[in-house]
């Protein structure tokens, strides 16, 4: 897989301190479950300890998240992300339980992933609470609302128990002042070192390197995430920066010619974050 080798290196290369399998700007939904496990133990045997691996294992279905977060386990995966069930809008109990039951399975931590641009609805912190009391191996939220007051108050409710890592490019320096310990975020894919200088420059005290990295960051997520579709900007971002990240999975489709020109422009003004 050299074009997953050179991806691997370039994030690594730029400060990462995890990778992410399979999960939503991997189109981990639109892989085969033998396709999901090839990518992962690759990654696995390729990182080699260098990066923590956390594997997306969300699925509509618990037997299918189960059987996907045992599978990431014993491919040697150091975490599982695992989003709530997405197609029907599941109460909060049966979220709580879905959770609960996925977590139940496995020695792995799991790192719960509320994201409501893609599942359509948000769980409460009131469910990350609930369930982090009871299984002490779920021990963290990369929470995707891009809401302030959501992390806070998980936070508040779940205290050091649960580590909020911040789902949304324009919340990592919000997200850390409020006691955060990091992000995932998709533009990671295309600028890890503005993400990796962010978080480095807020542990060091920098406020104002951490300001301009969150400036850069946001206005990447704007045009990336926010203003194009999110995984046919990403590869095209990728692609003209001189990677092969494949095309979109159907029913996906690569960007037409205004979106390319937007992120054309939006590398041009990046060039002093891409060295």
């Amino acid at each position: 897989m050299p074009s997953l080798d050179r991806l691997l290196d370039y994030w690594l290369s730029h400060g990462v301190e995890g990778v992410v399998v399979n999960a939503s700007t991997g189109e981990g939904p639109l892989m085969r479950g033998e396709e999901k496990s090839e990518v992962l133990r690759y990654v696995v045997e390729r990182v080699g300890g260098r990066a923590l691996v956390t594997a997306g294992t969300g699925s509509p279905s618990t037997e299918v998240a189960v059987g996907l977060t045992r599978t990431a386990e014993d491919l040697g995966a150091d975490a599982a992300l695992v989003a709530s069930p997405w197609f029907y809008k599941p109460s909060g109990e049966e979220v709580a339980q879905f959770f609960i039951d996925v977590a139940s399975s496995t020695d792995l931590p799991i790192v719960l992933y509320n994201v409501p641009k893609f599942t359509g609805y948000s769980f409460t912190p009131n469910v990350v609470q609930r369930v982090s009391e009871e299984c002490s191996n779920i021990v963290a939220l990369k929470d995707s609302t891009g809401s302030p007051g959501y992390m806070a108050e998980v936070l508040s409710l779940c205290g050091s128990r649960v580590s909020c890592l911040s789902g949304s490019a324009d919340m990592v320096l919000p997200g850390l002042m409020l006691g955060g310990r990091g992000a995932v975020v998709a533009i990671g894919n295309v600028v890890p070192g503005v993400v990796s200088r962010l978080i480095a420059a807020f542990r060091d005290g920098s406020w104002t390197e951490a300001a301009e990295m969150q400036r850069v960051a946001s206005r990447v997520n704007s045009v990336l995430v926010r203003g194009l579709p999110q995984v046919a900007a990403i590869k095209e971002a990728l692609h003209q920066m001189g990677f092969d990240p494949g095309p979109p999975r159907r029913p996906l489709l690569p960007l037409g010619e205004e979106g390319r020109e937007k992120v054309e422009a939006l590398l041009q003004s990046l060039k002093p974050f891409l060295t």
